[in-house]
């Protein structure tokens, strides 16, 4: 469109082109006798896309629009009407600048922190960072300070969009010139141009220092000063990164002298989960008679006396990773056929009576609740019942973490769904049953009765915020 033209006469040049564009797509369609009806999207609502186009993409440098070819085809697609396609091309776009954003940073300590179980075993640079499933790439970017919560809590529910109604799935689901281009903008602040924030920088640093350079006492000191500022995901990821070099056969003993002067300045304040998931990993070592990795592991734990974190049950291992396969069933396309022999498998292995052992108690609860709440699309009928009958069998303490399992990032990213706002109402009901707390079910009736915001904003509120502070020691 020419931008010298009063705004009324370029809308209306912009509704002329494309109707033309339009109409000769049609008669290519028709030369090979094919549908011509239902293929297009309205022409008006790709004009509110390009009205508003100059200004998102205003937002990247030109050296960045150049090797953004995914855009390229976003545009092509959306001016041919075909926004399912177009939202594809976008999100693809997205998955691309995620994994440069990764590449440029700690590959290795993004995979510590991203993949859980035998597939981190299989990653080892960045080749293989397009092994790795869309959503792990959010959620670990998200976890080493890549991207921030709030965005993405937008691109799992754009990745949602993308997966029932885009181009990459059948579906009869109408969108938006007006929520495409949100989406884009979205896509560009949160991924394209968001910068990395000092604080990811400072741990980009302290990561390679560990690797590259002797750290003395002295310098452990300053930056134990640092680790203050970290927040309680940082400590924990942070933990995690240093694990995962300690364990690495390539790591020299430098390196590994480095951990041993900084893990002890920050392990009290690494979460119990973070804590028993280092002695599970110890076990999956000894399980598969990795006999270098099951050392070095053990060695880890002597660090800061933590050898108690192994577990005596070693059926922890297998429940660990029964829970692994069963979230990438419910995370994948083909969710509702795989799911459910998951869900068996793993109520099976736990029993009735439940009989949790203490070092995957947690992991297995946070994700009993995230597959109870559907991945916002539909629910697995058969999975649904056995996750019903998990979640109606929890202790006061279980259930107590089910309750507010709210105040985990993945669970309150998935309550922006309205499917999974009614599942989560009706876990409330199932499990206030075997709550014991006052203080809990006070503050659960109050989220269902008294709260009136978004239940993924729930962390937002006030009220909601101090009680859970006051709430934690019972989650332990």
């Amino acid at each position: 469109m020419n931008e010298n033209l009063p705004q009324n006469q370029q809308t209306q040049d912009g509704l002329i082109q494309l109707n033309e564009f339009e109409t000769g797509l049609k008669q290519v369609l028709n030369l090979y006798s094919l549908p011509t009806e239902g293929v297009f999207v309205k022409i008006p609502q790709r004009v509110s896309v390009f009205k508003n186009l100059d200004t998102v993409l205003g937002q990247i440098t030109v050296e960045e629009k150049e090797q953004s070819l995914y855009l390229s085809k976003f545009i092509a697609s959306t001016a041919s009407g075909l926004f399912d396609a177009s939202l594809n091309y976008l999100w693809d776009e997205t998955i691309l600048q995620i994994r440069k954003r990764v590449s440029q940073y700690d590959i290795e300590f993004f995979y510590d922190n991203a993949v859980t179980g035998d597939r981190r075993r299989r990653l080892k640079d960045e080749n293989d960072l397009n092994k790795v499933d869309d959503y792990d790439l959010i959620k670990g970017a998200k976890e080493i300070g890549l991207i921030s919560d709030l965005g993405f809590k937008h691109l799992e529910y754009i990745n949602y969009m993308r997966n029932w109604a885009s181009a990459a799935h059948p579906n009869n689901s109408e969108i938006t010139g007006l929520q495409l281009v949100s989406w884009l903008e979205t896509c560009i602040k949160e991924v394209i141009t968001l910068p990395i924030s000092i604080v990811t920088i400072r741990i980009k640093q302290l990561l390679q220092g560990v690797k590259n350079t002797a750290i003395s006492a002295s310098d452990a000191q300053e930056i134990s000063v640092f680790t203050t500022d970290l927040t309680q995901e940082q400590i924990n990821n942070l933990a995690s990164g240093f694990f995962g070099i300690y364990v690495r056969l390539e790591t020299n003993s430098q390196t590994h002298q480095n951990i041993n002067i900084l893990l002890p300045e920050i392990w009290g304040r690494v979460e119990e989960n973070i804590k028993q998931s280092f002695g599970l990993k110890y076990a999956h070592y000894t399980a598969n008679n990795s006999q270098d990795e099951k050392k070095l592991s053990r060695q880890f734990l002597q660090i800061v006396n933590a050898e108690s974190y192994i577990p005596d049950d070693l059926r922890a291992i297998e429940i660990d990773n029964t829970i692994d396969n069963l979230l990438s069933a419910h995370r994948s396309f083909n969710n509702f056929y795989n799911e459910p022999a998951f869900a068996r498998q793993l109520l099976r292995i736990i029993g009735q009576p439940l009989k949790i052992p203490k070092s995957v108690e947690k992991k297995f609860i946070i994700a009993i609740v995230e597959t109870f709440l559907t991945n916002g699309n539909g629910v697995a009928t058969s999975a649904n019942e056995v996750y019903t009958e998990i979640l109606s069998s929890l202790d006061s303490h279980q259930a107590n973490i089910a309750g507010l399992s709210f105040t985990d990032s993945r669970i309150s990213s998935r309550l922006q769904f309205p499917l999974a706002q009614s599942k989560f109402k009706e876990l409330v009901e199932i499990v206030k049953l075997s709550i014991t707390s006052p203080p809990i079910n006070d503050l659960l009736k109050y989220i269902t009765d008294d709260f009136k915001g978004q239940l993924s904003y729930l962390m937002n509120d006030k009220t909601i915020e101090t009680s859970v502070k006051s709430l934690k020691t019972l989650l332990k």
